[in-house]
């Protein structure tokens, strides 16, 4: 009996992470993260819930990684902490993952196993083969596993992209047609794109438009993008060497990964082209190009704190042409957008998706992936990677491909999927779950903490401060009543005082000489002030009652 369970990136962008299981043999594909939506104030980031592992991790044969983004590595650190396991995965991506676990000091105890397309990995019962596929970072691969119950094949991040540019591969369709012809029982395939028709813009299109930009600038080019794109990164420093600039490597991610592609030969920039960001003055504006990091708006970034001017050695100024070749990712916009006005304010011209062809995404459109279903000819077919209406979109247009209705199933996260005599049965869930990181803390911020945060950030807090005799229940000092992001205290200082007399209030109904409970006290108090203020201003402040008994 075969089953394969999602433990994350199913129903949402982020945290994947796929469990393929028979008899006593498990293998993990996958391990990522999902940065913090609005509603997890002070969050750094999420990564799946280990906990299904944890319960058969005698079972873990090895975790296999398809590519090197942190949506499907970013939480292999964490992973590794609680197994010890070995992690296959391809060049460029451990060399990504090595990274990372030497920052956690985890690099000496890990077994890292270096894998590339066309290998074989035997695993228990199970038989894998991999296939490079094309992305929006290099050395991914899909993966094709070989199951007592029949052959699985699972895409990876990919698009088809026949004119990829130097240092990207193809996508392997041979391969997967070779496998179509030998009755894959199943197909998992990437959804992030299955809203979208067409076919995904070659990225040789977007070195069209990066070189019109670089013809016609007369001013420094200041290109930013994803640290990890390194077929964009490679574009941008031969568009730099025909036209006679300078490089300029910006940003401490940008820095890291450029060096890892030049180490693993993914990249080529030679020596007399790169030069420190401290160089850029002894040059003319027309001969340099920088490429950095911060195409998100990420606060803390090398681009917003050029449109912020607090950059240490590069200052935006009149004829500069930023480029942001990246898309809007949900959710980023608005600072984005801030960033964009600020470099405007600063007489720079600014170049992005919305106003040009400066970015092509790494998933598959629908001309893809009904390609991808034609060559491989699955009997059953299961939409991963995507929300759940790029699930339900990519499971429609597999009905509409031939595959009949029953034989495409749509799971979320934790459904178990049972495979067994070429019969495909859904079986009751198993637990999964976010686990959210702040700081060197690890599942230690859960809903409540969240909620208070929330109500921090949109009501501010209020502290009643009150020292009581421990034997009479007297008031010794107080009540005082400080306020911070609520109200100001001294134009609605009545509030305030009103609030304190609800506290003698409670004070006041107290049974004396009786013991005390004075946890119930500020229980009571908190209860009465969060109905007070909701009633007067409707607000709901955290409320925190502190009695001192003395």
């Amino acid at each position: 009996m075969l089953k394969v369970i999602p433990l994350g990136g199913l129903g949402e962008i982020g945290l994947n992470m796929m469990v393929i299981e028979y008899g006593g043999s498990l293998l993990v594909i996958d391990a990522g993260l999902m940065f913090p939506d609005d509603y997890m104030p002070g969050v750094d980031f999420v990564i799946p819930d280990f906990q299904y592992l944890k319960e058969n991790r005698k079972k873990i044969e090895c975790l296999i990684l398809t590519h090197g983004h942190e949506d499907h590595i970013g939480a292999v650190p964490f992973f590794l902490e609680e197994f010890a396991v070995p992690v296959l995965g391809t060049g460029f991506t451990l060399a990504l993952l090595k990274e990372k676990l030497r920052e956690r000091r985890l690099l000496e105890r890990s077994r890292l196993k270096q894998i590339g397309p066309g290998d074989l990995s035997k695993l228990g019962p199970f038989t894998l083969e991999y296939i490079s596929v094309n992305h929006s970072i290099v050395d991914g691969v899909g993966l094709v596993i070989d199951t007592p119950e029949g052959i699985l094949v699972h895409s990876g991040d990919f698009k088809i992209d026949q004119t990829p540019v130097e240092g990207s591969q193809v996508t392997d369709l041979n391969r997967f047609a070779h496998y179509g012809e030998k009755s894959v029982l199943a197909l998992f395939s990437d959804s992030t794109n299955a809203e979208k028709e067409g076919f995904t813009l070659s990225e040789r299109e977007v070195r069209k438009t990066l070189e019109d930009i670089f013809q016609n600038c007369r001013g420094r080019v200041i290109i930013a993008t994803f640290a990890s794109n390194i077929p964009r990164v490679q574009q941008v420093i031969n568009l730099a060497q025909e036209f006679g600039r300078k490089v300029v490597l910006n940003g401490k991610s940008m820095v890291t990964n450029i060096g890892i592609a030049k180490r693993e030969r993914f990249i080529r920039l030679p020596e007399h082209l790169q030069i420190r960001e401290n160089e850029i003055d002894r040059y003319p504006d027309e001969e340099i190009a920088v490429i950095t990091t911060g195409s998100q708006g990420e606060p803390m970034s090398a681009l917003a704190r050029m449109a912020q001017g607090r950059h240490k050695t590069l200052a935006i100024k009149k004829g500069d042409t930023i480029i942001l070749s990246s898309r809007f990712i949900p959710g980023n916009e608005r600072a984005i957008s801030n960033i964009i006005n600020s470099l405007y304010r600063m007489g720079a011209k600014v170049v992005y998706e919305k106003v040009s062809d400066i970015h092509t995404s790494g998933h598959a459109k629908r001309e893809e992936l009904k390609l991808m279903l034609s060559l491989v000819k699955p009997r059953y077919f299961l939409p991963i990677h995507g929300e759940y209406r790029h699930l339900a979109n990519h499971a429609q247009l597999a009905r509409e491909m031939g595959i009949p209705q029953e034989r495409v199933l749509v799971v979320e996260n934790g459904q178990v999927v049972v495979f067994e005599d070429r019969q495909a049965r859904l079986e009751s869930h198993v637990h999964t779950g976010r686990i959210f990181v702040d700081g060197k803390g690890v599942g230690d911020v859960g809903e409540i903490v969240l909620r208070d945060r929330r109500r921090l950030s949109e009501h501010g807090m209020v502290i009643v401060l009150l020292a009581v005799d421990e034997l009479t229940g007297d008031t010794v000092y107080g009540p005082d009543i400080i306020s911070r992001g609520f109200v100001f205290e001294d134009q609605m200082g009545a509030i305030l005082e009103d609030a304190k007399c609800i506290v003698l209030e409670v004070l006041d109904e107290l049974k004396r000489p009786a013991q005390i409970e004075w946890t119930e006290v500020e229980s009571d108090i908190q209860g009465r002030l969060k109905r007070f203020f909701f009633k007067i201003i409707e607000r709901s402040p955290l409320v925190l009652p502190v009695i001192i008994p003395v």
